[in-house]
């Protein structure tokens, strides 16, 4: 395994994904086997900015926020396993199946994402996809993800 895509900092992982403040939503990567899996990590902080309206009194990070970043630790897999192209496809999120939502998750929690490639076939990825909290698993689902542009 290359350690190219091992320890990743959130630079490396902003070369590679075109999401930004306030919407990249994973810290770094702790590991990643190219064509396997990754494990990420998203640290949840009261500063962002969903939890002023969701919920007052009582802040949950939304559950769609919770698919984006196993999605987006995804998309870093997928990039590691392709490697390095002169243009890079841009990929949408397509399809979530199976989702399940076991615990809230809330500020000051880390959550650990854990992707592994399910499948990949004319462009079209798909992943099984889990999020845990303090070794809890609070999330998982099937996700899909299909080319829909370029990134330069």
């Amino acid at each position: 395994m290359s350690d190219e895509f091992k320890n990743m900092d959130v630079r490396r992982i902003m070369e590679l994904l075109p999401h930004r403040y306030p919407f990249l939503l994973v810290d770094k990567v702790i590991d990643c086997t190219p064509g396997e899996s990754i494990t990420a990590v998203k640290n949840v902080t009261f500063n962002e900015p969903y939890f002023n309206g969701h919920f007052p009194g009582k802040p949950i990070m939304p559950g769609v926020l919770i698919i984006e970043s196993m999605a987006q630790a995804a998309g870093l897999l997928s990039y590691a396993t392709v490697g390095a192209t002169k243009i890079r496809p841009l990929y949408y999120l397509v399809g979530v199946d199976s989702a399940r939502f076991r615990r809230t998750v809330t500020p000051g929690d880390q959550m650990v994402l854990k992707v592994v490639i399910d499948r990949e076939k004319r462009g079209i990825w798909k992943y099984k996809c889990a999020a845990y909290v303090d070794d809890e698993l609070a999330v998982s689902a099937n996700i899909m993800c299909a080319p829909g542009g370029e990134l330069e």
